[in-house]
């Protein structure tokens, strides 16, 4: 097992961050625990973190056992007005867990650690985040590098929900499958100062499966321009908010994070023959209002017809391609 230096394991976090669409700015460099300012579409924040290495308890311990080891501190701080975090990661699987630093303000005393179960942590790898409740009550939450900025976002309701036994159990079903779980579930089971961390939480661990799926089927490639580069997003063909639009895999394509915009405003589109189209209407427009600067290579960088997934039934539904193009005007 890879054990890493405390520099590899903070762009290990800043990674997780970037892979989920969250914008980070360095606020220390070397320091222990690291300070960033994290943001994405209008949550804005101040996060430190502690980080360690996870491993096994050692022999004699339960094989299940894993733990970080908590060294260079006899006390943790958590000032007020910043979002501070323990966290371990675990590189066999390349894994994060998080532990609730309110529950860990005490003198430490000799050789510290906290604890986190290997399911858990292999758990998150499947499904994006796992909790797992030790013996004192405490709840640490295993998370996948996708999932890092939600957990950040609603550290405290996540691990609050996970002192409740109703709410506990609905983290749990909640980890399994979130397509389990509705909103009237989390009406009944969640105190009300938690349920839109809870629902958020649903909507973005729904959201890191579809595009999980869809990444996958399509090698991580735009299929518009082939560009990889990890700038690549699952996408819905059909928008989200529209009635009938699904989160199965045959209405999702890969796009690029140019062509993933240029799709939804209608610049460019593609056809139920997978032929790729530019709004020429739009493109005379832009030239008419000298903004059409880059368009020549645009244009010249879409393929004739998308790439689409070698597996027929991750392809996308033409039923779907039809009512978008309408949508947008095509």
């Amino acid at each position: 097992m890879a054990r890493l230096n405390k520099l590899e394991l903070v762009a290990r976090f800043v990674e997780a961050l970037k892979m989920g669409g969250w914008g980070v700015l360095f606020l220390s460099k070397d320091e222990h625990p690291a300070r960033f300012q994290v943001f994405k579409e209008g949550s804005n924040f101040a996060v430190r973190v502690y980080i360690w290495n996870i491993s096994h308890g050692g022999k004699g311990r339960n094989p299940d056992e894993f733990r970080i080891q908590v060294t260079g501190f006899d006390h943790l701080t958590n000032p007020a007005g910043v979002k501070t975090v323990i966290l371990g990661w675990w590189d066999d699987a390349e894994v994060f867990a998080g532990w609730d630093i309110r529950q860990h303000l005490a003198p430490l005393g000799a050789s510290p650690s906290m604890q986190i179960s290997r399911a858990s942590l292999q758990d998150a790898l499947l499904n994006g985040f796992a909790p797992y409740r030790n013996a004192k009550g405490e709840t640490a939450i295993a998370i996948r590098p996708d999932f890092m900025g939600t957990y950040l976002r609603f550290l405290d309701d996540l691990h609050d929900s996970g002192k409740v036994p109703a709410e506990a159990a609905l983290l749990e079903k909640l980890s399994a499958d979130p397509d389990d779980v509705d909103e009237a579930e989390i009406d009944a089971a969640v105190a009300a100062a938690r349920k839109h961390a809870i629902v958020t939480t649903r909507k973005a661990l729904r959201a890191l499966d579809f595009s999980k799926r869809i990444l996958g089927a399509y090698g991580h490639r735009c299929a518009m321009c082939s560009t990889q580069l990890r700038l690549v997003d699952g996408a819905h063909i059909l928008p989200v908010a529209h009635a009938d639009s699904t989160d199965e895999t045959s209405n999702g394509v890969a796009l690029c994070a140019i062509h993933h915009r240029a799709y939804d405003r209608g610049l460019v589109t593609f056809k139920p023959d997978y032929s790729v189209v530019l709004n020429e209407v739009m493109a005379s427009k832009l030239k008419k209002d000298d903004r059409n600067e880059g368009l020549k290579s645009f244009r010249a960088g879409l393929r004739p017809v998308i790439h689409i997934p070698p597996d027929k039934k991750d392809r996308l539904s033409k039923k779907f391609v039809v009512s978008a193009n309408s949508l947008r005007g095509w």
